[in-house]
């Protein structure tokens, strides 16, 4: 059963006539006839009675609003797509590591506002595995993640490298490592440490980095927010490996202190990831490239990438 014979059936069961019909859909007569014709062969029912006012046979009244109701459906699906492909997208969801929601992301949503007023934001804050998960599952069109190989590596995933960035040390003010101008790995082991929650690519990267250098981390507490992680190691000996980004804030904060490492620097490459499908929808691609557009100028160390290549060794 194809939709053209749909559209016969509906237009001469309106006009009454096979002429009128052909009319209305802009095809010949014939064309209309042999549309019913199969969809009769098919039913293996006749429709209409064939005489000078054209009428449906019973089994014509009763295929008749189940007609047109999927014809109506489709016309309304196709002007969804049609409005969705224009742009006219009713809403536009994101979800995001905390930094980037925090950071990054204002500006580019504010421009993205001004671009299309009509569309409605809704930006979550998740952790990257999670943010991947949810992109997955059809519940957000945009995730702006920690780059995971091992999740987005997905032949389905449109991926879009943002920037890279060190991890650095946050600890409070008069904490013992603020001695050093860049902190030893080594003594990164002497001190419990914060960590984001399972399910956060910042908890997986740090573990790994103590991993690879034959050393335990010491992680006693989790949390999933900047503020917490902040108000928590002000107080005492508590230190945290987090993102250069997650401390913008703390640099400015008397009570607290930040610290490069020594090498190896750990870095984190953040990525934006939509599906390959949903890239080609105009607003958001049009996202993906201010997102893009503001990781080109995000602001990392000069020397950054001649230390890329030492995060596979340890002191």
């Amino acid at each position: 059963m194809r939709l053209e014979q749909l559209e016969a059936f509906l237009a001469v069961a309106d006009t009454g006539s096979f002429q009128a019909a052909a009319k209305m859909c802009g095809v010949t007569q014939s064309t209309v006839s042999r549309q019913v014709q199969s969809l009769e062969t098919e039913l293996d029912a006749v429709l209409f009675l064939r005489q000078a006012q054209v009428e449906l046979t019973v089994a014509g009244d009763v295929l008749l609003p189940r007609v047109q109701r999927i014809c109506q459906e489709w016309r309304r699906a196709a002007r969804e797509i049609a409005d969705l492909m224009a742009g006219k997208q009713p809403e536009l969801c994101v979800a995001s590591v905390h930094s980037v929601c925090a950071y990054m992301l204002p500006s580019v949503l504010q421009q993205f506002r001004d671009d299309y007023p009509q569309v409605q934001m809704r930006v979550t804050a998740l952790g990257s595995d999670r943010a991947l998960k949810v992109l997955r599952d059809g519940l957000v069109d945009v995730a702006v993640v920690m780059d995971n190989p091992r999740l987005t590596s997905n032949s389905e995933l449109y991926i879009e490298p943002l920037y890279e960035e060190p991890v650095e040390v946050l600890m409070g003010a008069r904490h013992p490592l603020t001695q050093f101008d860049t902190i030893p790995w080594n003594e990164l082991t002497l001190y419990p440490q914060v960590v984001f929650k399972d399910g956060y690519g910042m908890q997986r990267l740090v573990q790994e980095q103590f991993d690879r250098c034959g050393q335990t981390l010491q992680a006693v507490l989790e949390l999933n927010t900047l503020d917490a992680f902040r108000g928590v190691v002000r107080q005492g000996n508590l230190i945290a490996l987090l993102p250069q980004s997650a401390l913008m804030e703390s640099r400015w904060d008397p009570t607290l202190a930040v610290r490069p490492t020594q090498s190896p620097v750990l870095t984190r490459r953040v990525v934006l990831a939509t599906t390959r499908d949903r890239i080609t929808i105009p607003p958001i691609r049009r996202f993906a490239d201010l997102v893009k557009a503001q990781g080109d100028s995000a602001i990392c160390p000069p020397d950054l990438s001649n230390l890329l290549s030492a995060n596979a060794g340890c002191p």
